[in-house]
């Protein structure tokens, strides 16, 4: 079993946080429609000094300095869980969240270099959900309780929890990536969303019913259900409304306010239903067990008589 250290599981937890910030710093660009508002990279209009913070200037270039504190925390806890983990997989984890950083960190200055361009824009979005997911994840390995060989239920369904949460999983980031596409398309269609949230609707019900129903007595699997369908719900009103409002503003000169609060919102949301779905991928590797999982891990009869 893995040693615990404390602080390093506070300071994984904080640049979770930190991130989850992030993603709401890179909302408000896109919402205030602010992205090229600082025209140039990695400088700031030829300089690296610090621009009068005004107008869109302070949600991009506040992204940008958000953006940096972030890279430098994550080199650090990379550097941390290298030197102080002795598991050597949580330490490619680390690795991958430092990689997954510097590219967000180029794929953010050729979207200001070509003028934000869709598929580099949604390219963005998509690696930041992605990076949000790493940190996390280092978050929850790093926790005092975490390890594999929990007492196990075992799950007889079909298909399996452990297969349920992971397909619902991708199926949110998928969704993500569709919203990220309408986001920054000026003249794209809802309809694939409005599909993708139909779909994600479905699959975290028949999860949610499937811990209610089989696994109600593991807290480890009930909390993070019941999180999970909570944030849905919530995600799907913050959708409608942020739609609604859009198409009563579409006329207005510039961005209003209610109209990118509650973009941004659905965006954060969209983000912790992502990071809660793949805790309960965790939490069904940790606390069940398939039948051919169970085969596997019997003992031969060789192996029973030795």
């Amino acid at each position: 079993m893995n040693e615990y250290h404390p602080w390093l599981h506070r300071y994984a937890a904080f640049v979770a946080f930190c991130t989850f910030l992030l993603i709401i710093a890179g909302a408000l660009v896109t919402g205030n429609d602010a992205g090229l508002s600082v025209p140039d990279w990695p400088t700031s209009f030829g300089s690296f000094r610090m621009p009068r913070m005004v107008g869109g200037i302070m949600y991009e270039h506040g992204h940008r300095m958000i953006a940096g504190t972030v890279g430098i925390l994550t080199i650090l806890l990379a550097i941390w869980v290298w030197r102080q983990d002795s598991r050597r997989w949580v330490r490619w984890v680390g690795f991958a969240a430092v990689m997954a950083v510097l590219a967000q960190a180029v794929l953010g200055g050729i979207t200001v270099l070509w003028f934000l361009p869709v598929a580099i824009s949604t390219a963005h979005a998509t690696l930041a959900q992605i990076f949000f997911c790493l940190a996390a994840s280092l978050a929850f390995f790093t926790s005092p309780d975490w390890h594999w060989d929990e007492a196990k239920l075992e799950d007889t369904s079909t298909p399996s929890f452990q297969h349920l949460t992971m397909i619902t999983t991708g199926a949110i980031l998928v969704q993500l990536i569709l919203g990220a596409v309408y986001r920054h398309s000026k003249d794209g269609t809802v309809a694939p969303h409005v599909v993708g949230a139909c779909v994600v609707t479905l699959l975290v019900g028949w999860v949610v019913s499937t811990v209610l129903m089989r696994f109600a007595k593991q807290p480890g699997l009930l909390h993070p259900a019941l999180l999970l369908g909570g944030l849905l719900v919530a995600q799907l009103f913050l959708g409608m409304g942020s739609y609604v409002m859009k198409m009563a503003a579409r006329s207005a000169p510039q961005p209003q306010p209610p109209v990118v609060d509650v973009t941004t919102t659905h965006v954060a949301v969209g983000a912790l239903l992502l990071v809660t779905s793949l805790y309960l991928t965790y939490q069904s590797r940790r606390f069940l067990v398939t039948r051919n999982q169970e085969l596997k891990t019997a003992p031969t009869p060789h192996q029973a008589t030795t």
